[in-house]
């Protein structure tokens, strides 16, 4: 049985340029590992994204379907999905790396996976692209500006208020 090493403040520079993969994996943990695209309980990584990705996408599709947008109006479903997707990130990761110890395959399986596809980027780029196709440049520049603000402020929130709320949280 080997003694796990604390996690130490370390910075990375040319002679190890693939530092920790997060706050919560020291240099060691990433030499110890021989597959490093596994867990330390044998699931496959790629498995777990793959998993929340495809609940993240039904999750999403699923809004697109309650809240349609008609051609060339302003797509207000994919600007609440990626702010909301956005939010949650920030609470997650603070919730994962700075409060609760948590399931080592947790992260990917929410961030990444389900957060990843429950975001659209990739829909949001589309978006912008019929705007301009049905002559509303002027919106798909409002729509571009809005959804870049409205996804920083959305982590910055869900950062600090989920930071805030448990620093404020009364000991059990």
């Amino acid at each position: 049985m080997r003694s796990e090493e604390p996690p130490q403040a370390r910075a990375y520079g040319p002679a190890e340029p693939n530092g920790p993969v997060g706050p919560d994996v020291t240099p060691s943990d990433v030499q110890r590992r021989r597959k490093p695209w596994r867990s330390r309980h044998g699931t496959p990584v790629v498995v777990v994204v793959a998993v929340g990705g495809s609940l993240g996408a039904l999750a999403r599709f699923g809004a697109s379907l309650l809240w349609p947008t008609p051609a060339g109006a302003f797509p207000w479903t994919t600007l609440t999905v990626n702010a909301a997707g956005c939010l949650a990130i920030g609470v997650l990761l603070v919730a994962v790396t700075e409060v609760f110890t948590a399931h080592p395959l947790l992260r990917p399986f929410l961030g990444t996976g389900f957060l990843g596809g429950f975001t659209t980027f990739s829909t949001y780029c589309v978006d912008i692209e019929r705007l301009v196709a049905a002559d509303r440049a002027g919106t798909a520049l409002g729509y571009l500006a809005a959804t870049v603000a409205a996804a920083t402020a959305a982590v910055a929130v869900g950062t600090r208020g989920t930071r805030r709320l448990l620093a404020h949280r009364s000991p059990s």
